[in-house]
């Protein structure tokens, strides 16, 4: 019995080899490129990629005075005095209020004493915190 090659062997060689057009047989397929391959400045269709991904612009080391503060978060002597039940911790027969990270603004009134720890206060927060017979702790 004489021995048949098989067609696949046959194809070796020629330029297609069994996958019909050129550009269907490259190892990559359609995607054309690996990668951020074609994001040009003007590849439109990446352009969204390429902003969320800050693919253009600066990148690296910044002095230490250049980094920028962390903002605190911002609350108004109104919402201190809503939310004392679930800001307050009773202490020594005193109402003991912990906000690090916190500046607190003027607007509204104490009406309670408390002990009230924040990191920044504004003027007029000063003046009605004093005024409500409260104390602030550093």
């Amino acid at each position: 019995m004489k021995f048949k090659r098989k067609k696949r062997s046959r194809l070796r060689g020629s330029k297609t080899c069994f996958w019909g057009s050129r550009k269907k047989h490259r190892g990559s397929g359609h995607r054309g490129g690996v990668g951020m391959a074609g994001t040009g400045k003007r590849a439109d269709q990446k352009k969204t990629m390429i902003v969320q991904e800050e693919y253009f612009g600066k990148h690296g080391f910044t002095s230490f005075q250049q980094k920028r503060k962390e903002k605190l978060k911002v609350i108004n002597l109104k919402d201190i005095e809503n939310n004392l039940d679930k800001l307050g911790k009773n202490v020594g027969g005193a109402t003991e209020v912990d906000l690090k990270g916190f500046k607190v603004l003027s607007e509204g009134e104490l009406k309670t004493r408390i002990v009230l720890k924040a990191d920044a206060y504004s003027k007029k927060a000063l003046e009605k915190i004093k005024k409500s017979g409260s104390v602030i702790v550093e």
